[in-house]
This record gives C-alpha cells, structure tokens and sequence, in this order.
C-alpha cells in the first residue's frame, strides 16, 4: 500500500512537472526574441531540502532555455555544508546568476550571493555576519571550521573581484578590518554586515533594486519573459523535515511515543502520534530525495526484530539487530549522516529522560504488569499459609522439649512449634506467648 502510495504521488509530481516544463517551454516557443529570465526564491534557513529544490528548478531553467536566473534572497543563514554545495551550483551555472537580496542574505546567504555572478540588494537589506555557529546559535570556535569557512567566503568574494578581507571580516571577529569606502573601522568583537547602500560603495553589490523590474533594467535586459519557480507542497514539507531542528524533533515524538504505547495499555494516541512522526521524517527524506524504500524496509526490520526480542529473548542478538537496523535506517536516509547522527543522540538520551520519568510516574500502568507479579500474599489480601495464631499471645503453656532456641511446647493443650528470642530454656518450663509472625510464635520463660 506505501509503494503504491508513493506511486501515485511520484506519478502526479512527474506530471505537474512535464506540464510546468510545457508551459515554460511554450511561453518560449510565442516570443523566441524576448529574454527568458527565471526567478527562484532562497528563502527561509539553508539546508538539504533547498538545495533539492534549488536543483529542480535550475534544471528547469537550462532545459528550457532561461538567458538569466535571479535568486531572490531573503535569509538567516543555515548549514554550512549545503550551502557550500548550493554555492557550487551558483558558480558554475551556464546561465548568468544575479542575487537579489530583498531582506537579509545572512552567514550561508551571504556565501550564496557571493557566488552569483552580480549582486542587487533591496534598500533596507543586507548582507554578511557569516560567523560560525551551532544549532542553539552560539559561537563555535573550532579553528579548522573557522578556517575553512574563511576560505569558502574569501574565494567566493574573489570570484568578481570583492575584497576578500570584508568576507573574511563577516566570518572572523577577532579581526580588525577598515572599509575605506564607507570610512568605517569593525574592530574585535563585530562582525561586517553590510547595507545596501554600503554593500554598493564596498563593491559588494552592483546596485540597487526596489523590485525584479528594475533588477533587469540595472542587467540592460529589457524584452524579456519572467517564469517564477515556486516549492510545491511535497518539496516545501521536504525543505520542513529536513531541518536539523526538526529531525530531533520527529525522533524525539516517535521514540518516546512508541515508549508511551509500552507504558500505558492498548495502542492508542501515542503509539499513533510516535508512528505519524517516523513516519513523516522517512516520507520527508523519500520526497526530498535522500530516503528510498529500503531505508524505511530497514526501520520496520528494526522494529520487528525489537518486538520479538520482548516476547522471544534471544540473549540480546536480535535486539542488537533491531537497534543497529533502526539507527542505521534513520542515519542513511539523511542527506547529512553527522547531522542525522546528531539529531539521533539527541532525541534517544532526550526520549531516555521521558521513559525514565514516566516509569517512576506510571509504572503501576502498562503492559510490564503482565510481566511481574505486584501483588504481596499477605493476610491483609487474604492470603494465609496456615491458620491464623494471633489468638494465642499472652497464652501460658509449658515447654516439651528444650528451646536452642526452637522446640516444642504444649500451648492450650496442642503441641506447637515455638521459638526464643534467642535465649535457650529447658524442658518442663512455663512459658507465655510474646508475638505471633504468621506461623511463628515467640515464647519467652515466665
């Protein structure tokens, strides 16, 4: 049923995107002496699900012939590692790139944009602080990602000849860079971030553009035809799975519901909000490119395996095959295995922290109560071994035989087991009955 799931969605993307190809191509075909000029949005954070898009819609553009390409940039910034990649494909475009900034082109958004053939900015935008950071945004001082993100951006800035110390003074801010142009001195402690108006008198944009009319107008292109390549919905939920944020936070709900599912009885909303969420980081992935069907074969081999483990121990092996199966299904179907692995730690010692508070919580519910026996065989719950002797405290008797310290002593005329508190007594002793301990009765001399 998910092949043919994934059939028809394949089937129906396949054929939006020979109708979308026919209309571009058309539109061509009627006017061959117009420009045909493709704008693609950046938008959003840099990650894996942009660069598949960016990768559709860039053959498009050389399929059907596009003389200019213009990237509307508007970001935060992102992975490094995709951007770099997504910087690639800018370079070495056969068709002439412009990026139009028209809010932000921020750390990897600078990167990209510095890769275009020409730079246009938006008044009120900018561009730079291209400084390295993790996910929870704080700095990262690791010297040879410093180094190597120097790198990227000083050769992205040398391509159209930028000075290469303002990209590296967007990176570093240990530096101290004077920008003669604009008469403006970063010291240690900020990083370069640009204006419009500044980006133009530094060099680092050709001009500026309040709108992609005027953006052609600056490119001396004036007949031209725009054809605007948008995210369809199922590269758009891609762009959203893929995010390293929202990886961690799909393992995290499917671990700690398929968790709750073994806490509380029966499979109910857990168990279906923990399947929902796999689920959709594997459909995620697939539509994204980076999952294929395999991928998701071996999470469900994982869960089996995991299942028989409870009900059939196998003396770990095959859950040790589950667990490998599992992580190894999750990590392959990423575009990033560090990142996938990244966000798998997170989410299994998070998930770890849930189990463990909702053990201590709800450990008197669940399915583990098939498995252990709760219930104490106490008098209380109606359970006795024997008859009940409490009676017989304070009764007189006389010892039979000797006390070391066990023995026997007549007790309201019946021979009983009795016992000491350690002390010895001999035979033919009066004795009285302390305390009774289901069937042991303690005697001490009168």
């Amino acid at each position: 049923m998910k092949r043919n799931l994934f059939r028809v969605i394949y089937i129906s993307a396949l054929i939006g995107f020979i109708l979308s190809s026919f209309i571009s191509i058309q539109a061509k075909t009627n006017d061959s002496t117009k420009d045909l000029v493709y704008v693609i949005p950046i938008e959003q954070s840099i990650e894996s699900g942009l660069q598949k898009f960016l990768e559709r819609a860039f053959d498009e553009a050389y399929e059907n012939g596009a003389d200019q390409i213009i990237l509307t940039v508007n970001t935060f910034g992102g992975l490094i590692t995709d951007a770099i990649d997504i910087g690639e494909m800018v370079r070495i475009s056969p068709v002439p790139i412009t990026a139009y900034i028209q809010g932000k082109a921020l750390s990897a958004g600078s990167y990209i944009s510095l890769n275009a053939n020409q730079i246009m900015m938006q008044p009120g935008s900018s561009i730079g602080a291209a400084a390295v950071v993790d996910l929870a945004g704080n700095k990262i001082e690791d010297s040879k990602v410093i180094s190597g993100w120097l790198s990227q951006m000083k050769g992205a800035a040398e391509l159209n000849g930028r000075n290469p110390e303002y990209a590296m003074g967007m990176v570093d801010d240990n530096l101290t860079v004077n920008v003669t142009e604009i008469n403006r001195s970063f010291g240690k402690g900020e990083l370069i971030s640009f204006s419009a108006k500044e980006a133009v008198l530094a060099g680092y944009a050709e001009g500026e553009a309040t709108n992609i009319n005027e953006v052609l107008e600056n490119l001396n292109i004036e007949d031209y035809e725009i054809v605007e390549i948008n995210q369809s919905p199922a590269e758009t939920l891609a762009r959203f799975v893929t995010n390293p944020v929202v990886m961690s936070l799909l393992l995290l709900i499917g671990l700690v519901g398929v968790a709750f599912e073994v806490l509380l009885p029966g499979f109910g909303f857990p168990g279906i909000i923990g399947v929902s969420a796999f689920g959709l980081y594997f459909f995620g992935h697939y539509i994204a490119g980076f999952a294929t069907i395999e991928h998701v074969l071996l999470f469900a081999a994982g869960v089996v395996l995991l299942l028989i483990e409870i009900f059939v121990p196998s003396f770990g092996i095959l859950g040790v095959l589950g667990i490998v199966s599992l992580t190894s299904s999750v990590i392959l179907a990423a575009s990033n295995t560090g990142n996938a692995m990244l966000s798998l730690i997170i989410a299994i010692v998070t998930a770890i922290i849930v189990i463990a508070i909702s053990i201590k919580y709800l450990g008197h519910k669940g399915i583990w109560n098939r498995f252990i026996l709760r219930e104490s065989l106490t008098s209380e719950e109606g359970f006795n071994s024997t008859e009940l002797q409490e009676s017989l405290v304070g009764v007189k008797g006389e010892t039979l035989t000797p006390l070391r310290p066990s023995g026997m002593a007549r007790l309201q005329d019946e021979r009983v087991d009795v016992v000491t508190r350690g002390e010895f007594i001999d035979r033919n002793v009066e004795v009285i009955v302390i305390k009774v301990e289901g069937t042991r009765i303690v005697v001490r001399e009168v």
